[in-house]
């Protein structure tokens, strides 16, 4: 074990302790934790304010009491825990959920240890999928099982991680201190409801622990040229394509995460992954980190996104339902997950983050700021496993070449499902059963999945107005960046989710006239440049699609012609 370089790289950011090859808790943490599984007549734990002190005790067993906490974390776990909860919530909390905790952090280092065992057995085409930092500019995949997160994030919510030295790596926020002292320092009702379905979370674990798996991938578009990559895109790229719009379909009302297609659902991200999600933020990202905390394991491990890296996580189960946005959030009760299974063990939920420019201003209009955000998309967008498929239709250098093979027909007078050559399907008729690691590794050996980061051909892109709201991006901008980079990266459609937003009431007709003129991704680029540099330059005061098409917007839609809506 002590020369596992993945194990390394994470050890120094987890409270275990190595030794003869093997992963432990310092004695008197055992104890502690004894105590605690045995339950309350035991522990004395039966009160926020106890359990914070058997924490503290705990903490101070690590060494950790120089790794300060957020000042008024006592009071936001003694307001939460006997004040906020009524006593039968409180009582069920302090004598099954901390006791069945405490047993979980007790086999938290042979968890760990298997896990590491299962990641040599499962080496899939040498790719490693054992725990460690994924840092800038290293695309990797990491494969954890539920359980285990389960075990990290016990160890979030007791703030057991060292974070020392966790800004050194650009890592966000792992331990919960913050969340609950939020909680005291200027109570609201939002904040209390995202603690709310961190604890249902709990609940839900230890009333029956799932065994699935879920997989954290950083992807990257390199800067240089790399075999078998896609690189980093620049403005000819987009300009000269001849790749075809994809499908477009417009969602009025509804949320992304309760989208039922095979698709990518698009986490308007913070470069920090979870954003806000541990401390006060409660809006799109922040809001999918609570109802699927599992998301929150890659706060561990997963330093801040450079412009060309996105983070995709397949396999978050959701836990929660709740209603509102902001600071009317309000968790609702339990939600049952009945996502498929792939044959990884994964729940088809597929999530990618990607960050968009924060408060670009009139600067998002310059080009160099207009590539930066539509390779964003892509990267996000793009799966590596379809190189192939660019290399074929862009033979000279892959995905960079402007120019198709003449000895393949034109894409645009072919059908997009036949544009993509179809995959070998990673999927599994097995998905009412969840399974154990050695069941899911003779499972993937059977069926023939290659890789971890396999997808079908149907996986569209379901997203909304990213980079908008708090970032401050022009929503109109946004959804034409995002369609271009869904079309580029051979996605055969973009489901749009408007949430009601004003300006882009008119999205529907606008997608379906510019679908029914048969442009590629490289005219509506150009056009999109067009407008942008008009914008900066302060030509044209007026939104994108009133620039594209004044007539609609001067209610004379007749004049555009619109095919009819399917």
């Amino acid at each position: 074990m002590e020369s596992r370089e993945d194990l390394n790289s994470i050890l120094p950011y987890l409270p275990l302790v190595m030794r003869s090859s093997t992963l432990f808790w310092p004695s008197q943490v055992v104890e502690a934790l004894k105590a605690m599984a045995r339950g309350p007549l035991h522990s004395r734990v039966d009160s926020g304010e106890l359990l914070f002190l058997a924490i503290s005790d705990l903490r101070h067993s690590l060494s950790l009491s120089n790794h300060h906490f957020a000042p008024s974390f006592p009071q936001g776990y003694a307001l939460f825990f006997d004040e906020l909860m009524s006593r039968e919530e409180s009582t069920k909390w302090f004598e099954e959920v901390v006791p069945a905790l405490a047993d979980l952090l007790l086999r938290f280092p042979s968890l760990l240890q298997t896990h590491y065992q299962t990641a040599d057995i499962a080496h899939i085409n040498g790719v490693n999928t054992g725990l460690r930092l994924l840092r800038s500019q290293e695309p990797g995949i990491v494969f954890l099982s539920q359980e285990l997160i389960g075990a990290l994030l016990g160890c979030s919510l007791f703030c057991l991680f060292p974070v020392t030295d966790r800004g050194v790596e650009h890592l966000p926020t792992i331990n919960f201190d913050h969340l609950f002292a939020s909680l005291y320092d200027n109570y609201n009702e939002k904040q209390e409801n995202k603690i709310r379905c961190i604890i249902h979370y709990f609940e839900r674990i230890f009333s029956h622990m799932p065994i699935g798996f879920v997989s954290f991938e950083r992807k990257v578009l390199p800067l240089e040229h790399l075999p078998q990559c896609i690189p980093y895109p620049k403005a000819e790229f987009w300009s000269n394509s001849v790749i075809p719009l994809c499908c477009f379909e417009v969602q009025n009302s509804g949320l992304i995460e309760d989208q039922s297609s095979e698709a990518l659902e698009v986490d308007f991200a913070n470069k920090f992954i979870g954003g806000g999600a541990l401390h006060r933020g409660c809006v799109q990202e922040e809001i999918r980190f609570m109802i699927n905390p599992e998301l929150i394991a890659s706060m561990l491990f997963l330093p801040s996104m450079a412009d060309n890296e996105a983070i995709e996580i397949i396999g978050a189960e959701r836990f929660s339902s709740y209603t509102g946005y902001a600071s009317s959030f309000h968790f609702t009760g339990d939600y049952v997950d009945k996502k498929d299974v792939d044959c990884f063990g994964r729940r088809k939920t597929r999530i990618i983050a990607i960050d968009a420019l924060c408060s670009p201003r009139m600067r998002q209009y310059k080009q160099e700021c207009l590539l930066r955000e539509t390779n964003k998309a892509f990267c996000g967008f793009f799966a590596q496993s379809k190189y192939q498929q660019y290399k074929r239709l862009f033979p000279e250098n892959g995905c960079s070449g402007a120019q198709l093979d003449q000895n393949i027909e034109d894409p645009i007078g072919r059908s997009r499902s036949n544009l993509l050559s179809h995959e070998n399907a990673s999927t599994s008729d097995e998905t009412t059963e969840e399974k154990s690691v050695n069941q899911v590794i003779r499972n993937f050996e059977e069926t023939g999945c290659e890789s971890l980061g396999h997808e079908d051909n149907n996986v569209g892109i379901v997203t909304g107005n990213w980079g908008c709201g708090a970032f401050g991006g022009d929503p109109e901008l946004k959804t034409i960046i995002q369609w271009l980079a869904a079309s580029q990266a051979l996605r055969p459609f973009i489901s749009y989710y408007t949430f009601g937003l004003d300006e882009l009431q008119n999205l529907d007709q606008v997608t379906r006239w510019i679908l029914s003129q048969k442009w590629t991704v490289g005219d509506l680029w150009n056009m999109l440049v067009e407008y942008s540099y008009q914008k900066y330059k302060g030509k044209t005061d007026v939104g994108f699609f009133t620039w594209l098409l004044p007539s609609l917007f001067g209610h004379d839609a007749q004049m555009l012609d619109l095919p009819n809506t399917p």
